[in-house]
């Protein structure tokens, strides 16, 4: 791993550690709504009434923004991560009966996921977000379900090419039933794409569950996510930026991180296999 990937999993590390920590050990309740006249939009660094420090300031009810803006990143991540991993394992399952199948339902399968990644994925998540109350499990079972083609694809294409290989003929030969072959020779050879796309997928799934957040159809209020965060500030940008900038400042470095991560695995999967067919 490089440099700059362990830079990014360290930042990634670091911000998941803040997030659960922050909240844990604060003071006060990040959604509890305090003095709004006397502690309301204070600039960072500065004290309220009762001499507490906020670093980020404080929002427009009064509550400490670097609290909220941890605790946000704790369900933000969480949607992220869980998306992201829902979605890969379903790309894995769907992609392998398909590429070991073959035949119509290798047809139909490739052509199910061909027709929905021909759709945006923002509009598919529009839809199922309007169909179903907003809220954690609605977005997290959202983007798990708009998310599995891309790798289902990948999965497809490895099982595919892996069924031709001669040790998989030499399992067959010996005994071994189909599904032994696949989930004991075949998959575990061919799972590398999917976590790499399921790391690249993590920052993804974060950007579009505070996308739908900003839009009012991701978690709701009070709870707090990067999204309505930067969605509830977003009126106050002139007198009161930092209410919208801390949040979208920390989504920024958490995609790009997971962004670096993904790229890193990414780069050194191709590394390996390349080293492995000249050997």
């Amino acid at each position: 791993m490089n440099r700059t990937a362990r830079v990014a999993l360290g930042g990634l590390l670091l911000l998941a550690l803040a997030s659960w920590l922050v909240p844990l050990f604060s003071a006060a309740d990040p959604l509890a709504i305090g003095d709004v006249v006397g502690q309301r939009l204070l600039p960072p660094g500065a004290r309220d009434t009762n001499g507490t420090w906020h670093l980020l300031g404080t929002d427009r009810f009064g509550r400490d923004l670097f609290t909220r803006m941890m605790l946000a990143g704790r369900i933000s991540l969480a949607i992220g991560v869980g998306g992201s991993l829902l979605a890969a394992a379903l790309g894995v399952m769907i992609g392998a009966a398909s590429g070991w199948s073959g035949g119509w339902l290798d047809r139909a399968v490739m052509a199910t996921a061909d027709a929905l990644l021909s759709i945006p994925r923002l509009i598919l998540l529009l839809l199922c977000a309007a169909l179903w109350r907003p809220g954690v499990t609605t977005v997290v079972f959202v983007l798990a379900a708009t998310g599995w083609m891309g790798v289902a694809r990948l999965i497809r294409a490895e099982v595919l090419g892996l069924r031709a290989r001669s040790y998989v003929d030499a399992a067959r030969t010996a005994g071994a039933s189909e599904q032994r072959l696949l989930l004991r020779h075949v998959l575990p050879n061919a799972i590398g794409p999917a976590i790499v796309a399921a790391t690249l997928g993590v920052g993804n799934a974060i950007l579009l569950e505070a996308g739908l957040a900003f839009l009012g159809l991701g978690v709701q209020p009070p709870d707090p996510s990067w999204g309505n965060l930067i969605a509830g500030g977003r009126d106050l940008i002139v007198n009161a930026p930092w209410v919208a900038v801390a949040p979208g400042l920390a989504l920024i470095v958490t995609v790009t991180c997971c962004t670096l991560l993904g790229d890193a695995m990414r780069d050194r999967m191709a590394g390996e296999r390349l080293l492995g067919e000249r050997a």
